[in-house]
C-alpha cells in the first residue's frame, strides 16, 4: 500500500437512490446500479458465458486458430442529434471504436444499424452518415455492413443508430477489468464531463452558455502508442454512461481491490464545474466519450504518461490515484479537505438521452 494512510471515511455518496421497478424505467438506461441490476436478473441468467460474465466493455473471445478478437456492440439515442462538437454519427463510430480499444485490440470493422422516423429530413441523415464516414476514416476502421428500419412519425424521435464492432487482439495483450493490482497507478486522459454538459447545454437546459464541446473521439490511435511503451497496463474503461465515478466502481468490484483517488488531481474544465454546482451535479458522474481511464503497474506509469501527453486525445493526461488492497471493491476519495469520502455507482439516471 502506498504511503497515504486513509483516514476516517466519510459517508457514502450516491447521487440518486437505487429504484426497484418490475418495470422499465429510464435508470436502467443509466450504466449505473439500475443497468447492472437489470443485466444481472434478466440477461445474464440467459445468455451467460465467460466472455459476457467478464463484464468488460467489450467480449474477448477466440477463434477456432487461436486468434483473439474483441467484439462489442452500442446503441445510440441521444438527443438533441447535433451538439456543440459532435453529432449521433460521430458518437455512434467512436462509441464503438472506443469500446474495443478499451481491451488493446485494434478496431477494425464496424457495423451500423439506423431506426429511422418516418419524416426525418434527408438532409439530416446524410450530415450524420457523412460524419460516420469522417470518424470512421479517422479511427480507421470501415463500416462493412448496417441495416435500416422505418417506424411510424411519433413512435421513433428521429433516429437511433447501433453500432457493432469487431477489433484484433495481441496475443501478448491481458487487459481488463479483472487485472488492476496494488500499487498500480490510475491515469486519467483529461478533463472530465465534457460530453454530458455539452449536451446539457445544447438542449437550452443550463440557462447560459458554456462554449464547451463535446469531447467525442476515436480513442484506439491513444491506446496503440500507450502500448508500444507498455505491456504493463492492466486496465481501461473509457468512462461513459455513469461516469469516471462508475467506471472505476467496476474495475474495483471485478479486480477486488480498492481505487484511491485524489480530488485535486482530477481535471474539471471551469465551465463543467460551474454547471454542475448550479444543478447539483458531480463531475465524477457526468459522461464523457473521448477519455479513458488507465490502471498502469507503477514501473510503467511515468512512460505511459508520456506516450499518452505526446497523443492528440492524451495532452491534457494525468495520474489521479493508485489501487491499494483495501478496503476491496470499494472506490475512495481524498478530498481537497484531506478527508476522505466513499465514490458510490451511479444509482439512477442524472442526464437521459447523453449518448
Amino acid at each position: 500500500m502506498s504511503d497515504h494512510a486513509i483516514p476516517e471515511i466519510e459517508g457514502a455518496v450516491c447521487p440518486l437512490p437505487l429504484v426497484h421497478s418490475e418495470h422499465v424505467l429510464l435508470g436502467h438506461g443509466s450504466g449505473g446500479k439500475m443497468t447492472q441490476d437489470l443485466i444481472a436478473r434478466l440477461f445474464l441468467p440467459q445468455f451467460d458465458n465467460p466472455a459476457l460474465r467478464a463484464g468488460d466493455d467489450s467480449a474477448v473471445v477466440e477463434s477456432i486458430n487461436g486468434a483473439r478478437f474483441a467484439i462489442s456492440t452500442d446503441s445510440h439515442v441521444v438527443w438533441p442529434l447535433f451538439f456543440p462538437g459532435g453529432d449521433i454519427g460521430r458518437l455512434a463510430v467512436c462509441g464503438t471504436v472506443n469500446d474495443i480499444a478499451m481491451m488493446g485490440a485494434q478496431p477494425l470493422y464496424l457495423t451500423a444499424g439506423f431506426i429511422l422516423e418516418e419524416g426525418l429530413e434527408l438532409s439530416l441523415l446524410k450530415r450524420v452518415v457523412a460524419s460516420m464516414q469522417v470518424a470512421a476514416a479517422e479511427a480507421g476502421v470501415d463500416i462493412v455492413a448496417g441495416d435500416t428500419k422505418v417506424v411510424q412519425r411519433g413512435k421513433g424521435d428521429g433516429l437511433y443508430i447501433n453500432t457493432s464492432g469487431v477489433g484484433l487482439l495481441n496475443p501478448d495483450i491481458h487487459i481488463g477489468g479483472q487485472y488492476a493490482r496494488p500499487g498500480d497507478k490510475i491515469i486519467l486522459s483529461g478533463p472530465i464531463g465534457d460530453h454530458g454538459i455539452a449536451v446539457l447545454a445544447a438542449r437550452g437546459e443550463l440557462g447560459f452558455e458554456t462554449g464547451l464541446q463535446s469531447d467525442i473521439a476515436p480513442l484506439n490511435h491513444l491506446v496503440a502508442a500507450m502500448l508500444k511503451v507498455s505491456h504493463n497496463i492492466h486496465a481501461m474503461r473509457d468512462p461513459t454512461r455513469g461516469g469516471l465515478a462508475t467506471a472505476l466502481n467496476e474495475i474495483a468490484r471485478q479486480s477486488e481491490v480498492n481505487i484511491l483517488i485524489y480530488e485535486t488531481a482530477i481535471p474539471v474544465r471551469p465551465a463543467v464545474g460551474a454547471a454542475c454546482e448550479l444543478l447539483g451535479f458531480d463531475p465524477l458522474y457526468i459522461a464523457n466519450e473521448g477519455k479513458l481511464v488507465a490502471i498502469v503497474a507503477p514501473e510503467d506509469a511515468g512512460c505511459v504518461l508520456t506516450a499518452m501527453r505526446n497523443s492528440e486525445y492524451g495532452l491534457e493526461a494525468v495520474i489521479i490515484g493508485e489501487v491499494c488492497p483495501s478496503p476491496s471493491g470499494r472506490v475512495l476519495m481524498r478530498t481537497a479537505l484531506g478527508s476522505t469520502r466513499i465514490i458510490d455507482t451511479l444509482a439512477g439516471e442524472m442526464l437521459p438521452r447523453i449518448c
